[in-house]
């Protein structure tokens, strides 16, 4: 009798959960070639051929008082998911970060019998704890790519599958440690949501008006997340000091060639610490947002680095120290002081080994598979 295959709804709600989502996907494809997967997700995971019945990009919001601007339109997508889900009936969901969205999925699933894996686990060890409640009742299998979550969850009573992290799996480690950074080469990453980018393109024009006139070789270079034009971010740089536009694909080189970078928050920062570029973290929400965070938050640091290292190896210039001349102060001391730029190397040298051998998504793929009975 020939083996049904799996139709496998996958719930990516930000651009970094795109990513990588779409390497789970082709590790699912690899491992059961004629799996089908569904459901919400942005251009790398439809790239994988991937049938995006929602799109993330149109979830691309941040912070309490942003979300709530946007809030019809985010609950009227939430409708409609879940008349699709009850019509199509997947065989299970996969839910990929972005818990205040992917909740109310979990909620519908639930109701439906269909079993839930979160891959790239919500950060509740950072803020609202008491959510723990509702993964251990909605959630089959929890999926990790942080080596510290294990014993939050664990303290918990709740068992975790740490698989690794997959941005090891993306980058070329030969053709990057063959890359020696230009010493005038500044990158910039002002984020993939739209609000983050107006909050901090002008901040990061602002720095480098001020960084060029001291040191007037610098160059300063942008990677535009995917979704974003170049024109939009040409828009926020408001100074006569040059720009070059980079569009995402081979970011990791680029990344590496900088001397160093100043990133919005989010996954990028752990990427350019695995690549071993110095950088400086920033962020800017609504003062609410702030605010409110500030009471929620139970962890010392924001960036992944810092948090996986459990000290400051990136400085973190939030919400009025997001502000170009705090950037630009900062960003002139590492570069007036080099000493300081290869000590901050010296202590990224040791983040890989931390975060898994290769294969995480495979691991995981292999761990969804297994308990739908169709691993090899």
């Amino acid at each position: 009798m020939t083996q049904k295959h799996k139709n496998i709804w996958i719930s990516a709600g930000e651009m970094s959960g795109d990513m990588h989502a779409a390497n789970l996907i082709r590790a699912l494809q690899t491992q059961d070639c004629g799996i089908t997967c569904s459901g919400v997700g942005g251009p790398d995971m439809r790239s994988t051929g991937f049938n995006a019945l929602f799109r993330v990009e149109d979830l691309s919001v941040m912070g309490i008082t942003e979300v709530l601007g946007h809030l019809p339109r985010i609950l009227s997508m939430l409708r409609s998911i879940r008349r699709t889900l009850r019509q199509m009936r997947p065989d299970a969901v996969v839910l990929v970060d972005a818990p205040s969205f992917n909740f109310r999925i979990a909620r519908y699933a639930r109701e439906l019998g269909i079993p839930v894996f979160y891959y790239i686990s919500p950060k509740i060890w950072a803020w609202r704890t008491g959510r723990i409640r509702f993964i251990r009742s909605h959630v089959h299998e929890v999926i990790s790519i942080l080596p510290f979550e294990v014993d939050f969850y664990r303290s918990h009573g709740m068992e975790i599958e740490y698989v690794g992290n997959p941005l090891v799996d993306m980058v070329n480690w030969d053709e990057i440690d063959a890359m020696a950074p230009l010493p005038q080469r500044i990158g910039l990453l002002p984020g993939s949501r739209k609000k983050e980018i107006t909050s901090l393109m002008p901040q990061f024009a602002v720095a480098a008006e001020i960084m060029h006139r001291r040191l007037p070789g610098l160059e300063f270079h942008c990677v535009r997340a995917p979704g974003i034009t170049e024109d939009a971010l040409r828009r926020l740089w408001q100074t006569d000091v040059p720009l070059h536009m980079h569009a995402p694909d081979n970011r990791y080189s680029f990344m590496r060639s900088c001397n160093m970078l100043i990133a919005a928050s989010g996954t990028v920062t752990l990427e350019s610490a695995l690549l071993g570029t110095p950088t400086l973290v920033t962020y800017k929400v609504s003062p609410l947002s702030f605010a409110v965070g500030k009471r929620l938050v139970r962890v010392p640091y924001v960036s992944l680095p810092n948090l996986v290292m459990q000290r400051e190896v990136f400085p973190e210039l939030l919400q009025e120290n997001a502000d170009g001349a705090v950037l630009a102060r900062h960003a002139l001391a590492w570069l007036e002081h080099p000493e300081q730029m290869s000590a901050v190397r010296a202590q990224l040298a040791t983040l890989r080994t931390m975060l898994g051998a290769p294969g995480a998504p495979a691991r995981a793929a292999g761990i969804i598979l297994k308990a739908l009975g169709t691993a090899a």
